[in-house]
């Protein structure tokens, strides 16, 4: 059976299928509504249409911001709101008729880029979304961990290591703690420490441009990010030892950061010499809905 891959993302839906290669047989999207009923239409329209498409059945996988709680089966910590208290898997189920597995996104880029992507054939892979929020996975010899709690890898919401005093408590988080990872090191926690030092409302992007070219302002603030970054990951390190980190979200394409952060972290790490490579998700944006389709086996 060919599996089918479906992200769902804050803006867009996206379903692909996959042959037992992995190579892409079909892939289609649509705007995400914003509304539970007409988001779980969405889905249910892009599968059908593939498997109307390619004339044949697949698994589906999805692809989700937050998680599943492992007590109720309910939607929570999805920064969709609407989604959270909801049975989104088995509203879904019932609508194609079928099992459907569900894991959060940043598991399922951890799953796409160990299977056959940067970190394929490692052992340990700890992989990192940065872009307007922050999350992680853990991937150990090609099996996702989702833990007890359905929390491995929730790095996002655990507080920055190291801290100095100025950064001390941090800022607020959505989550209602302080100086969570994700207030400093996700692309909104990047602009926010830009505007809060120099007064200047500047994307990630822009703030990268002018580091680059060599504005004072802007080459602290990347300084700023680069140490915290490299802080947050030495605390995985410390704790899981991955063999890859691999680092996907809009943050991610800045070719600058790996060897700045490689070499930070090296500082933070509890070890003589840093074996661990950090390095960029092979499949890009296509992490996601790829290892949505890999939560099931080929058959």
């Amino acid at each position: 059976m060919m599996q089918i891959g479906v992200d769902f993302g804050g803006t867009k839906i996206e379903a692909a299928a996959l042959d037992a290669d992995g190579g892409f047989l079909a892939r289609l999207r649509e705007p995400n509504p914003g509304t539970y009923d007409a988001a779980l239409a969405t889905v249910v329209r892009l599968v059908e249409r593939i498997e109307r498409d390619l004339g044949r059945s697949g698994s589906v996988g999805l692809a989700v911001p937050g998680s599943v709680s492992p007590t109720t089966g309910r939607m929570r910590n999805a920064n969709s709101t609407w989604l959270n208290d909801r049975s989104f898997g088995e509203d879904l189920e019932a609508a194609l008729g079928r099992p459907v597995r569900l894991a959060n996104d940043a598991n399922c880029l951890a799953l796409s880029e160990a299977v056959d992507g940067a970190a394929s054939g490692a052992a340990v892979v700890f992989a990192v979304i940065i872009g307007t929020g922050c999350g992680g996975g853990l991937v150990v010899n090609g099996q996702l961990i989702p833990g007890a709690n359905r929390l491995a890898g929730e790095w996002g919401h655990v507080a920055l290591p190291w801290p100095t005093a100025e950064e001390m408590p941090g800022p607020a988080c959505w989550c209602g703690l302080h100086g969570c990872l994700e207030t400093w090191i996700s692309g909104t926690g990047f602009q926010r420490d830009h505007t809060a030092m120099t007064g200047q409302v500047l994307g990630a992007e822009a703030i990268t441009a002018a580091a680059g070219a060599d504005d004072r302002d802007a080459t602290a603030s990347m300084d700023r990010y680069t140490d915290r970054l490299a802080r947050a990951l030495a605390m995985v390190i410390n704790l899981v030892d991955p063999d890859v980190v691999v680092m996907g979200g809009g943050l991610s394409n800045i070719a600058d950061l790996y060897p700045r952060v490689t070499a930070a972290v090296a500082r933070h790490a509890f070890a003589d010499s840093l074996v661990t490579r950090i390095v960029p998700a092979r499949w890009g944006d296509s992490s996601g809905v790829r290892g949505a389709a890999r939560l099931w086996p080929v058959d």
